[in-house]
């Protein structure tokens, strides 16, 4: 018999440090006005002195306490990122170590903004092919990449974590998805490049850890190709989906996409005022906060379309019932 990846539980972890816009405009040249009727963000989580491994622990720690599992029953962790404490170890070992999960294989995703949906779905495969239990968490501290000179990336991101446990069982959740990369546009959003270096040839750059962006690029690419990938997957499901979360990078692609695919607005749910763009965490962190305040609720079979994009360039959505 089959087994099918469902999601038994949900958790979430943002540093304790707030940063307003209002706080923002005292480093930096911009303002709340600037800021918020531009993007939709009001505030963001920055970490102090935490690193990734440290939030998505807290995560995968959450998780395990919610359903009174011990971590030796996972057989997997995968945590999507882009801003990991080292290349290697990966931060999914990391957590694995830290929880003690001694039978978990572990390792992390590199998809960017899509990477929480892309793990998720191979998680679901994991399972699908023998695997019982695994966690997939999506975490950010994008705060240690940032140029904070530069307005236009900085009032942008916040560090958080979120994260779901997948277990195995007889009925199908993941119902549809669709997955895609163009790396020909992958130069519009970078980080962390590393240059050759070593005593036998240089090249003319060796280093830029900082993070860059051409705005314009990204939102025409989520409201163009992102948009017509949602309106690909959903068009014979349209009236039956009950919500959607999407990459919370800024409240006027979410209004974009909605006018394309034709779905009210109100379904649409957003968190990014009080957060910004975490990147990988934007969305288990929004699927999260949603089951705490009774919009959703596990086992329900509320159906979900989820959907991540950005650097790589990639996107990822599903359709899955909770």
């Amino acid at each position: 018999m089959t087994n099918f990846g469902q999601v038994t539980a949900t958790a979430s972890y943002v540093p304790e440090k707030i940063v307003t816009n209002d706080q923002l405009s005292e480093i930096m040249d911009t303002s709340d006005e600037w800021i918020y009727s531009r993007t939709g963000i009001k505030a963001r989580h920055i970490a102090t002195n935490e690193n990734t491994s440290d939030l998505c622990i807290n995560v995968a720690e959450q998780l395990l306490a919610k359903k009174n599992l011990s971590p030796e029953e996972l057989d997997f962790i995968l945590v999507a990122t882009m801003s990991p404490d080292y290349n290697s170890p990966s931060v999914a070992c990391m957590v694995q170590g830290a929880i003690g999960a001694t039978k978990a294989f572990a390792f992390d995703i590199s998809a960017a903004c899509a990477g929480f949906v892309y793990a998720l779905s191979m998680g679901e495969k994991l399972i699908r092919t023998g695997s019982q239990k695994g966690l997939i968490i999506g975490g950010e501290v994008l705060s240690k990449v940032l140029d904070w000179e530069d307005r236009t990336t900085a009032v942008l991101f916040g560090d958080g974590a979120g994260g779901v446990l997948l277990e195995a069982t007889d009925q199908q959740h993941v119902l549809k998805e669709s997955l895609q990369a163009d790396g020909t546009r992958g130069m519009s959003l970078t980080s962390g490049y590393r240059g050759s270096k070593n005593p036998y040839g240089r090249s003319g750059v060796e280093q830029t850890s900082c993070l860059t962006m051409t705005g314009r690029d990204i939102f025409d690419f989520a409201t163009r190709d992102v948009a017509k990938s949602i309106d690909e997957l959903i068009k014979e499901d349209k009236e039956t989906i009950d919500y959607f979360l999407l990459h919370q990078a800024n409240s006027r692609i979410l209004d974009k996409i909605a006018r394309k695919v034709k779905v009210p607005r109100e379904k649409f749910l957003q968190n990014m005022d009080k957060y910004g763009n975490t990147s990988g965490a934007t969305i288990p962190i929004l699927l999260d906060e949603a089951i705490a305040e009774g919009t959703l609720t596990l086992g329900s079979k509320q159906k979900l379309v989820l959907s991540g994009f950005g650097g790589g360039l990639t996107w990822g959505t599903m359709i899955i019932a909770l």
